[in-house]
């Protein structure tokens, strides 16, 4: 026995040379046969807020299977930084997060390595990877939990309970109909509410960019409350006056109420009657529009004005003939008066205008025709020679008229 004991003795003296560790008792020494120790095992540093009671050769699991064991717990900064062994087959993401569980209600402890929940996982975890503060953590202990139940067990709302069951009983005793009608109802608006789901996040954020708009212009709503101050206070200074138009207006109301009832059948039948005049005219369609807009510029209708005449001008000439004697002739002609109001055109007969249908000028008489120049005077038996003017009394005989005319 006393060698058993002297062979241990010299083998931990042994083994703590060769490491060159601290004795911190047997959870300093590494655990033979425990896992993440095998051939081709690697390590990974994971940083933790707190470590709570985790030591070394704790294990470290993935989905509650052991795959490896806490090797190293030292500090850096304000945290602990944690180096696990792992098995060469364990596959994780490089974005893992790592969480310190409780193992037993003994308070035993392990690391719980997992994928993220709320990110894609990405990469692969390798030897030597970090998990960074931000993605570690750990789960309630026991110790907080029984705080926790504690302060809810001491003055919590534990002792309300009895009072929120008695109150509950009295309002629901006596409405079991009533409760039973509004469970299907409440049902059926959190379903609508469900579904509108989409409308609603839509309603606030146009209320959200509506209280940004306003929150941009809050100096000229300001400046717009301070400019209606006077308005408010003209509105303020006649309320009297506002108050008797509101109670003559229902005065008038009273009156027209009275007239209506009194003249009701009669109303009515106004209405009734007017009602074959309003069908004829939707009957109508659009003729009576077209019709509309005929009327005002006929015989030229504006309408297909553009189509009759091209250019600027109405090729149209009027002649308009309105002297005493082209009136009396078309207007007074048969009657006792017929002849009368021709005045001097009546009495020069023979430069009466023409009519107005003739291409001239009415108010123009024509002119007398110039009489014909008087020939010149020859010897008789001599004519002139063509191309010469004639000397009155000479002329000049041409070779073979001498003797001519004798």
């Amino acid at each position: 026995m006393k060698r058993i004991i002297s062979g241990l003795a010299v083998s931990v003296a042994v083994t703590l040379g060769a490491t060159g560790c601290q004795w911190d008792g047997l959870n300093s020494l590494p655990m033979p046969g425990s896992e993440g120790r095998g051939p081709g095992s690697y390590t990974v540093r994971i940083q933790m807020p707190n470590v709570t009671t985790l030591t070394r050769n704790s294990p470290v699991r993935v989905d509650d299977v052991e795959v490896g064991n806490v090797t190293g717990i030292e500090v850096e900064g304000w945290h602990a930084l944690v180096t696990v062994s792992l098995n060469p087959e364990v596959r994780l993401p490089a974005n893992a997060i790592a969480k310190i569980g409780q193992t037993s209600l003994l308070g035993s402890n392990h690391v719980e390595l997992s994928a993220p929940t709320n990110t894609p996982a990405e990469g692969q975890l390798r030897d030597n990877d970090l998990i960074p503060l931000e993605r570690a953590g750990a789960y309630p202990t026991t110790e907080q939990v029984l705080s926790s139940l504690s302060v809810v067990l001491n003055g919590g709302g534990i002792a309300q309970l009895e009072t929120i069951t008695r109150e509950l009983n009295a309002a629901l005793n006596g409405r079991e109909a009533e409760i039973a009608d509004l469970l299907p109802q409440l049902n059926q608006l959190t379903t609508g509410l469900d579904k509108q789901t989409g409308d609603i996040i839509a309603a606030m954020e146009g209320l959200d960019r509506l209280t940004g708009k306003l929150a941009d212009q809050k100096s000229v709503l300001a400046r717009a409350i301070d400019e209606i101050h006077p308005a408010l206070t003209a509105l303020a200074d006649r309320t009297a006056n506002i108050t008797r138009a509101i109670t003559s207006l229902g005065d008038l109301s009273e009156v027209t109420e009275r007239i209506i009832q009194a003249s009701g059948d009669d109303l009515k039948a106004n209405l009734a009657s007017l009602g074959p005049v309003l069908e004829t005219l939707a009957n109508t369609g659009t003729n009576l529009i077209d019709s509309m807009r005929i009327l005002p510029t006929f015989p030229f209708p504006i309408k297909n004005i553009g189509n009759a005449i091209k250019g600027d001008y109405l090729n149209l000439y009027i002649t308009v003939d309105l002297t005493a004697k082209r009136l009396d002739s078309n207007w007074l002609t048969g009657t006792p008066l017929g002849g009368r109001f021709g005045g001097v055109e009546g009495v020069i007969g023979s430069f009466a205008p023409p009519t107005a249908t003739d291409a001239s000028d009415p108010t123009k008489l024509p002119q007398a025709p110039a009489p014909a120049a008087a020939p010149a005077p020859t010897l008789p038996g001599l004519p002139s020679i063509p191309g010469l003017p004639a000397i009155p009394g000479i002329t000049v005989p041409l070779p073979g008229q001498e003797g001519a005319g004798r």
